[in-house]
């Protein structure tokens, strides 16, 4: 299958060559529909309720919550915006020209006109807007480390670096460039969590696979991959952590949610990823990762989490004065913990008090 996709992508530079770069249209403006709501600032997205983010871009949603992040100094959601309508443009244009490649060959595209679509995108991406995965990012699962940095730069996990001028992403950035575009597109394509990675589907009522986005070609697979790639999955994390699901729009805004949270962690801003980590934990809750990562924020940040402390309920104490200095003194902790998760100020001083007195 890769020396197909090979072959196709040096079919689509002689084919599409002098035309790279440009914006020509054949058929119209991109399709995204039930688009309605366009919050301009993260604080503005934060205040929907889940069951109307399916009227707002996942683009412009994954592009807020690029805000104020290292490498996003110079975001601008707006012209984002625009360029990945230009390239939609392009990119309905080109694939409709190109359609005689399906036609001569279908089983080359397993008699899908769907996944020609997607493999066209691909390396349409690839060879002209020259799309491609940071190579200084690339490891296999059996070299990742925890301390890799992945998430230093906001430009490798989110939209606005493949949209710039270097135009390089990674795992978790380029299935979301696909699946804005091809939502413009009218295509009906979903965002798909794994253990540490993250896949686009194409799902329909009629037709149903899965793609990475982060090649230069593409290839089409079952979940049974994303069961054991990159790394194995058990039925139980599946369960509670809403692996290999299609995503609907809330599930999508916290996942963006968590990687700036992660950004967040890596620019020594803890605080800030933990209002980051509690709004992807309100978005989806059910998420067993959501409350394990702002547990640990919490815990890095003030020494203690709010589960921690609402779970010290049985302490036996030597008289009610003790018991009441302390009750005191865990709701003081809960307040501060809850004013970093709402992004507010932190005023509150921690009391001063023994949580294990000697009688």
């Amino acid at each position: 299958m890769k020396t197909k996709l090979c072959l196709l992508l040096v079919l689509v530079l002689i084919a599409t060559s002098s035309h790279a770069e440009t914006n020509a249209v054949a058929s119209g403006v991109p399709v995204v529909t039930g688009i309605s709501i366009t919050p301009t600032n993260l604080a503005q997205l934060l205040t929907l309720p889940p069951d109307q983010l399916d009227k707002v871009d996942i683009a412009r949603m994954n592009l807020l919550c690029a805000e104020s992040l290292p490498g996003a100094e110079n975001l601008n959601v707006e012209a984002d915006l625009a360029t990945l309508d230009q390239w939609a443009e392009n990119l309905r244009w080109q694939i409709d020209r190109n359609f005689h490649h399906y036609q001569e060959n279908p089983d080359y595209f397993y008699n899908s006109t769907n996944f020609y679509k997607m493999v066209m995108m691909a390396s349409i991406l690839s060879s002209q807007f020259h799309i491609q995965y940071n190579p200084k990012l690339i490891e296999s699962p059996s070299e990742t480390q925890p301390d890799d940095h992945f998430f230093a730069d906001s430009r490798d996990i989110l939209i606005h670096g493949l949209l710039g001028s270097e135009r390089m992403g990674t795992c978790s950035s380029m299935p979301v460039l696909y699946v804005a575009l091809g939502r413009r597109l009218g295509y009906p394509l979903k965002l798909v969590t794994t253990k540490a990675h993250l896949f686009l589907r194409w799902d329909s009522q009629t037709e149903r696979f899965d793609t990475d986005g982060t090649q230069k070609g593409m290839n089409k697979y079952d979940d049974e991959r994303y069961k054991q790639w990159p790394f194995p999955l058990t039925d139980e994390e599946i369960k509670t952590n809403g692996y290999l699901q299609s995503m609907k729009p809330a599930q999508e805004l916290s996942a963006f949610l968590s990687t700036r949270a992660a950004c967040l962690e890596e620019a020594g801003r803890i605080r800030d990823a933990i209002a980051a980590h509690a709004a992807a934990l309100r978005f989806e809750p059910n998420w067993q990762r959501n409350q394990l990562w702002l547990d640990n924020a919490e815990e890095a940040y003030f020494g203690f989490s709010a589960t921690d402390l609402r779970a010290d309920s049985h302490r036996e104490f030597p008289n009610q004065e003790v018991e009441t200095a302390f009750n005191n003194g865990k709701k003081i902790k809960l307040k501060r913990i809850e004013q970093a998760e709402h992004g507010l100020p932190d005023e509150i001083p921690l009391p001063k008090f023994n949580p294990n007195p000697i009688p």
